[in-house]
């Protein structure tokens, strides 16, 4: 039975950023999805990218996908 997953998220204007690092000249994207019943479990996803504004991008169609989907995405 699949288990849902909430997305654990906080976005700021100030950081535009947030949940992208740079790991040896190619961008990546974490985030966190909670469980109710499973606890916490953090994912990281290469971007492909050395691209900055490419990264940024790719890193908002991720987390609005799973935003799309009522806040979750099951495992």
């Amino acid at each position: 039975m699949p288990t849902n997953h909430h997305l654990a998220t906080r976005r700021t204007k100030n950081n535009p950023n947030h949940h992208l690092w740079n790991n040896n000249g190619t961008w990546w994207c974490h985030f966190t999805l909670r469980s109710a019943t499973n606890g916490s479990k953090r994912h990281r996803i290469s971007l492909k990218t050395p691209d900055l504004e490419s990264a940024r991008h790719k890193r908002d169609r991720i987390l609005t996908a799973i935003q799309t989907n009522s806040g979750r995405i099951a495992a």
